[in-house]
């Protein structure tokens, strides 16, 4: 049989319009006398979107009048009393999700015609925009003033990662002069007030604008993204992965992958993670934009997730996918995630970081830390933990916490409140919960951060987290399960390697023959495969859609596909993973 191609870094799903580009072809509709309102992230380049579009309407013979929505901000101190809880106050990493809207970041709205209010509804003074000009209305926000026309210009999350890491990048809402933006502001503050915005303006926008180049952007318009989105609902698709760089991190991905080469290292791959995941539209070898997977399940909830998925999880979707690469690299921190009171009532999630461990790469040599001995000492833990963070003295964990051996294709469960790590040099693929920037560490080695500070350690909250009965021998016994066969044909087998009470999904490994084939259907539900061992699967669906995932990649089926058949591809056995919400 013929060889399945290589790992895809850059997935692409054709869309019926072509994908546009640049700023010419973008303003051609607009109407003089008009107003344009153009939203989106903090991140976004502002001077440059507004600069190209002032040359294209330029091009046109028509001027351009600007209005800048972060002249409407509150002041700094007013927005960060607007956004200070009464949790977490003195905490440097953490901050409860932010439940306040992007109207409250404001201290009003631009009063720009009476034309554009009539178009909008609210919010307009009288005095129509001369007639020869476009107002251009630009930042977090615009969508909020009257306007003729919407523009989302976004920019991948990424993007706004990397600047606040680089100490160029500013949070939502801070003006210059007022110190470095931070991570903790980022992820916790600025993008669930901007992720709710953009949900609720979706389905009014008439342009989405993919600013990545910025002086070059690509853009579909809004018919057609709604278009595009809606057969996505109904297909499978590949998320765009991403690798970050840390200080544990091996070098799996850009050796085997090829992804990444010239970075530091591949240390954790975001295959599927609802909050940061895009998805790219477009042609493989042409213009193309990328669309964050939040858009998919916020428009087409019951068509991805499912009706009773969506009932209880809402819009978020549930289930995460991403690797762990240590092959290279070191041990990662001894850590736990937070049990589900506490996720809910201190950080403001409503269900928690449960996770899984799939070694897809290891041995009996290479180890995973997981629960605690029998005979851990909870109270001189805790009392080494501290010592290390703030005298520096190292000490051996293991003394505290167990460790099993990285056979490859074994599953660790690891409910909330379990002990855990990943040892130097195994490949992990994390199925889990979709909170992922939960981790509560022990023990992280005494490793500093690009600047010489020792990286954040959180003792406190993980001792509080910490679960004792997820200690000696139920660890093994409950956590490290044995594979039971679920339903077998000529050819292949599913089998459930991965189910606890306490935890909403399960993983399950199917196996195919060579030319193997299978029948299954999401009843409902979503599922997530990833292939990890063979060359790959062809997955065809009972609505005539085929998706050829090969081996490391992951694949989202939504629960409208209904019925699939999953065939083997390759000249060897395959073996892929799926997972599902019970």
């Amino acid at each position: 049989m013929p060889s399945v191609r290589g790992y895809e870094a850059e997935p692409c799903h054709a869309v019926a319009t072509a994908v546009g580009s640049g700023y010419r072809e973008a303003v051609a509709r607009l109407a003089p006398g008009r107003v344009l309102a153009v939203d989106g992230p903090a991140a976004v380049d502002w001077t440059e979107v507004v600069r190209g579009i002032r040359e294209a309407l330029t091009d046109r013979e028509l001027a351009l009048r600007q209005i800048d929505m972060s002249e409407y901000l509150a002041a700094w101190p007013d927005i960060l009393a607007l956004t200070a809880s009464s949790v977490l106050v003195d905490d440097p990493d953490f901050a409860p999700l932010a439940q306040t809207g992007l109207a409250a970041f404001l201290t009003g709205l631009p009063e720009i015609g009476a034309e554009a209010g009539a178009e909008a509804g609210a919010g307009a003074a009288a005095g129509p925009v001369a007639a020869d000009t476009v107002t251009v209305v630009f930042g977090p926000g615009a969508a909020l003033a009257a306007h003729d026309t919407l523009w989302y210009a976004d920019l991948p999350k990424r993007y706004a990662e990397a600047g606040i890491s680089a100490g160029t990048g500013r949070n939502l809402g801070q003006p210059t002069g007022t110190g470095p933006g931070t991570t903790r502001r980022l992820f916790y503050i600025d993008w669930p007030v901007l992720d709710r915005h953009r949900d609720a303006v979706i389905a009014d926008v008439d342009l989405w604008l993919d600013t990545q180049e910025p002086q070059a952007p690509t853009w579909l318009d809004g018919p057609a993204l709604r278009q595009a989105l809606a057969e996505l609902a109904a297909r499978p698709f590949r998320t765009r992965p991403t690798f970050n760089t840390t200080s544990w991190g091996g070098h799996w991905a850009q050796q085997q992958l090829g992804f990444n080469r010239a970075a530091a290292n591949t240390a954790l791959g975001y295959e599927l993670i609802a909050p940061e995941s895009g998805i790219l539209l477009g042609a493989p070898d042409g213009a193309r934009v990328e669309v964050p997977l939040q858009v998919l399940v916020a428009t087409h909830p019951e068509e991805v997730l499912g009706e009773e998925v969506h009932s209880t999880f809402g819009t978020s979707f549930p289930v995460r996918f991403d690797y762990l690469d240590t092959v290279g690299g070191g041990n990662l921190s001894v850590h736990c995630h937070p049990r589900s009171d506490y996720m809910r009532q201190v950080f403001g999630w409503p269900y928690t970081q449960h996770e899984t461990y799939y070694m897809m790469v290891g041995g009996a040599d290479r180890r995973v830390f997981l629960g605690l001995r029998q005979d851990a000492d909870i109270d001189a833990f805790r009392e080494q933990a501290d010592r290390a963070v703030h005298e520096g003295v190292p000490f051996d964990v293991e003394r505290y916490v167990q460790t099993f051996p990285a056979e490859p294709h074994q599953l660790f469960l690891i409910p909330a409140g379990t002990p855990h790590g990943s040892g130097e040099g195994n490949v992990v693929l994390e199925i889990s919960a979709t909170p992922y920037l939960y981790s509560l560490r022990f023990y992280d080695w005494l490793r500093e951060d690009r600047d010489g500070r020792q990286r954040p350690v959180h003792v406190g909250h993980a001792f509080e987290n910490l679960d004792p009965a997820r200690s000696g021998e139920a660890v093994a016994r409950d956590l490290v399960q044995r594979p039971r066969t679920l339903r077998s044909g000529d050819g292949w087998r599913e089998d459930l390697i991965g189910r606890l009470p306490e935890m909403f999904f399960e993983v399950r490994r199917l196996e195919l023959d060579v030319a193997g084939t299978l029948e299954d259907a999401t009843d409902h539900r979503f599922h997530v495969l990833n292939v990890v061992a063979g060359e790959g699967i062809a997955v065809e669906t009972s609505g005539g859609h085929r998706y050829t995932l090969a081996y490391a990649e992951t694949l989202t089926v939504p629960a409208a596909v209904g019925g699939y058949r999953v065939r083997a591809l390759g000249t060897a056995p395959v073996r892929y993973l799926k997972a599902l919400v019970r």
